[in-house]
């Protein structure tokens, strides 16, 4: 799992002079945010000494935390405490057949700050919570070397994110999700968490009388069985986190196998399949804005948007989509994400005050698209290959002002041009910061970063000179990149 939280986190991209130029920016707000870790760190021995036995803490600060400290304090604290089974799948499931009790299964990246944010916020310090964690034998997976791909199959441009499982290793539901890179108060919260947890346990009463309704929810039969068999990766890694070795450089990072899997699909095919591209889109792409703090229910429908369209009111709770029983919002990326890209149905049942409504979202040729790529740490190997290393950022209106080009034109401000290989090639080509891209390919039709990759990557050949046009001021300048594998 990814470190995705912050500018600094991208451990298999080269990102250093991007780091530098931020760094100065960042510290005030890192020293603040230290200073509010070491007051909850204070806390910790208090809650730790009364026995609960789900507080994720942050360290205290006494001095800056290495990336192996982080992993091997996270290992000890977990490990210690005695309630979670810790990167062992196996001896969690051999219980849960022995106490007739749920799974939830957690995926963590440790070192990734926000990560770290999210454990506190969500896990803390809710007693609704605690009661419901009570009635779940609890796993904490903080490494996807060896990972089951055939029981775990999720957006891996997260790097936290909960499983829920039968004994008999039946998924009931996943939660946690992210449409921003640092935000994520719009999609989860302690009290939708707490709601999820509730709908697990009563779809773990009503097992397995309610199968039916999870068939759809479970994983697909993978490519490969676990991460490290990936061929990119095979040669890296192995099934376990060496914790007497290299621990940091041992780990396969959740958006590695999302990172792999693209390389393995461009490599045989020339392109990435629509649902490798733009996978698990978010509700809002469709219209529909769902409540965090709720179990899957309508906030908000955009008009004239597909859920619109469909007859969606505020208040409606999803009760399933598919035929699949709805938990969380991630529930709901999942059944999305296995629509055609092409066109589609998806058949939903809400429950509107007290009675069960059936509605149809008609999804046009298209429609995955409309989703946002740059907040995706997979993003930036894409930059890589299609843009020779370019951040693109729509311009402003003032930038389009000052410029004499209208809304209806392309017009994406460079923010970042990398400047060490293989990202460099964008420097190499006289691209700077500041400058701003008005046609590539001959097209000028491009108004976000996101089609421009998704045209690079799948309709751009590797290898091929890609002409661009820049206005730096007043003047108008030629380059030409040519895109790598």
């Amino acid at each position: 799992m990814n470190a995705v939280g912050t500018l600094e986190a991208y451990p298999t991209t080269d990102y250093r002079s991007y780091r530098m130029t931020v760094h100065s920016e960042l510290r005030p707000q890192r020293e603040s945010e230290t200073s509010m870790r070491f007051s909850k760190s204070l806390r910790a021995n208090f809650y730790l000494a009364s026995g609960f036995a789900i507080a994720l803490f942050s360290s205290s600060p006494v001095h800056s935390q290495t990336r192996e400290e982080k992993v091997l304090g996270d290992k000890l604290k977990f490990e210690s405490n005695g309630l979670w089974y810790y990167n062992d799948l196996t001896s969690a499931f051999e219980t849960a057949k022995k106490t007739n009790q749920p799974l939830l299964v957690v995926l963590r990246c440790i070192p990734c700050e926000e990560c770290v944010k999210l454990d506190d916020d969500l896990l803390e310090s809710d007693p609704q919570l605690q009661r419901l964690l009570k009635s779940f034998v609890r796993v904490r997976i903080v490494g996807t070397n060896g990972l089951d791909l055939s029981l775990f199959e999720f957006d891996t441009d997260q790097s936290f994110a909960v499983f829920f499982f039968n004994a008999d290793r039946t998924l009931y539901g996943r939660y946690g999700t992210r449409s921003d890179r640092t935000a994520w108060e719009s999609d989860v919260s302690v009290q939708g968490l707490g709601k999820a947890l509730e709908s697990v346990l009563q779809l773990h009463r009503g097992y397995p009388a309610n199968r039916e309704m999870l068939v759809g929810k479970q994983a697909n039969q993978p490519l490969f069985a676990t991460p490290e068999k990936i061929p990119s990766l095979a040669s890296k890694y192995t099934g376990k986190i060496d914790y007497q070795g290299n621990v940091v450089k041992s780990c396969i990072h959740c958006h590695q196998i999302g990172d792999a899997m693209r390389e393995h699909y461009r490599t045989d095919q020339g392109k990435l399949p629509e649902e490798w591209l733009f996978p698990y889109p978010h509700p809002k792409s469709i219209g529909l804005i769902l409540d965090p703090k709720e179990c899957a229910t309508v906030l908000q429908v955009v008009k004239n948007s597909p859920a619109d369209a469909s007859g969606f009111q505020v208040g409606d709770k999803i009760e399933s989509l598919q035929s699949q029983s709805i938990i969380s919002l991630a529930d709901v990326q999942w059944v999305l994400h296995h629509v055609s890209s092409d066109s589609g149905t998806v058949n939903a049942i809400v429950r509107r005050g007290e009675q069960s409504v059936p509605l149809s979202i008609a999804l046009s040729n298209g429609w995955r698209t409309k989703e946002d790529l740059s907040w995706r740490v997979s993003s930036w190997p894409l930059r890589q290959k299609g843009l020779g290393g370019m951040l693109l950022k729509p311009s402003t209106d003032e930038e389009r002002s000052s410029l004499g080009i209208d809304a209806t034109q392309m017009a994406l401000t460079v923010q970042h041009v990398g400047m060490f290989a293989p990202h460099d090639r964008a420097k190499k080509a006289g691209v700077e910061k500041g400058d701003v891209l008005i046609e590539y390919d001959g097209r000028r039709d491009f108004l976000r970063e996101t089609d421009l990759l998704a045209h690079a990557i799948n309709k751009i050949k590797t290898g091929q000179s890609v002409p661009m046009q820049f206005r730096r001021g007043e003047e108008v300048r030629k380059a030409a990149i040519t895109t790598a594998p």
